[in-house]
């Protein structure tokens, strides 16, 4: 059992017990998302470790019978609840105000049991030293991303309506949410069975105008891999056949595409002459594209040849458009 996972739970258990709800063994449970046999682990070792004055009674649930009764100082180093608050402050960057409070709390908590000196150092640290940014910030509704992750840990379907920047009209659909998936830390997806287009699909969370869980509950298909669908992927761009690809970059742009794993299958042929030559098979040639394009004459697309036909139709429009001074249709 991870102890700083255990940790994070006494801390949750504690405060949810001293709150205004009843807490059942079950309840407990799934505020801490865990099965009532680790929960029960948690409330003996709360009893024979701590000595918690615990009772439980079918009319006000789990309780202290000493309500001045509080949880030792637990061992926490300094570099820890360091770590804690950078990464509280990384999250809250991407997620904006989502979970701005609760990461807020959680570090307070903690930081109780350290010295008044040392909290102060560590926040001013954290807080002057350290700078994190998102670039675009998503608009994600907490409402919806609270709902949703219940629905997706009960398995319970939901009814949302989703707004698509292509169609631009909102679309009520029936989903069951399978898995969420963020990627780059900043986009938020949810992969699930959509009975309307009746396949599984991703949906953008922050494109969910309104969502709704319902009572129906729902079985996800036991042939669904996340890691499998996106293995084939680059970026984020899925579906199609993995085609070979190879770009071409010059010696000045070289050093920007080494630094980096851009897909798993990447090979990198490097030249006398400082220029490289880039391979690896993936799908999702709009997301390749968009890509290349950002690199400019520093890149050179030689294989498939759709990509290049996509490359040379985008640029000769750009060129165009440059010219006129209007967007073409």
């Amino acid at each position: 059992m991870s102890k700083s996972r255990q940790l994070e739970r006494l801390l949750v258990i504690d405060n949810l017990i001293r709150g205004v709800e009843r807490q059942t063994t079950d309840t407990l449970a799934q505020r801490c998302e865990v099965s009532t046999r680790t929960l029960s682990a948690d409330l003996d070792f709360l009893r024979d470790r701590f000595h918690a004055p615990l009772r439980y009674s079918k009319k006000e649930g789990w309780r202290y019978t000493d309500a001045t009764w509080r949880l030792p100082s637990l061992p926490l180093a300094q570099g820890e609840l360091f770590a804690l608050t950078l990464g509280a402050r990384m999250l809250q960057s991407y997620s904006g105000s989502v979970y701005q409070g609760v990461l807020q709390s959680a570090i307070d908590r903690l930081a109780e049991r350290l010295p008044e000196s040392i909290q102060v150092d560590l926040q001013q640290l954290a807080e002057e030293r350290v700078h994190f940014r998102a670039g675009g910030e998503i608009r994600l509704d907490p409402d919806v991303w609270t709902r949703l992750l219940d629905a997706n840990a009960r398995s319970r379907r939901v009814w949302i309506r989703y707004f698509s920047p292509k169609k631009q009209t909102p679309t009520e659909r029936y989903v069951d949410p399978y898995a969420l998936d963020i990627y780059r830390a900043s986009n938020p997806y949810l992969w699930g069975y959509c009975h309307l287009r009746e396949e599984i699909r991703s949906f953008r969370v922050d494109r969910i105008r309104e969502l709704k869980v319902l009572e129906e509950t729902f079985e996800r298909d036991p042939t669904f891999n996340l890691k499998e669908k996106l293995r084939d992927s680059f970026q984020y761009e899925v579906g199609g056949e993995p085609v070979d690809v190879v770009i071409d970059f010059d010696a000045e742009t070289a050093p920007y595409i080494t630094e980096r794993t851009w897909h798993g299958t990447q090979t990198i042929e490097e030249r006398p002459d400082g220029s490289i030559a880039l391979r690896f098979t993936a799908a999702g040639l709009n997301d390749i594209k968009r890509w290349v394009l950002g690199y400019g004459k520093g890149a050179i697309a030689r294989h498939p040849p759709e990509l290049v036909a996509m490359l040379r139709e985008e640029t000769n429009a750009m060129s165009r458009q440059n010219e006129s001074g209007k967007f073409e249709r």
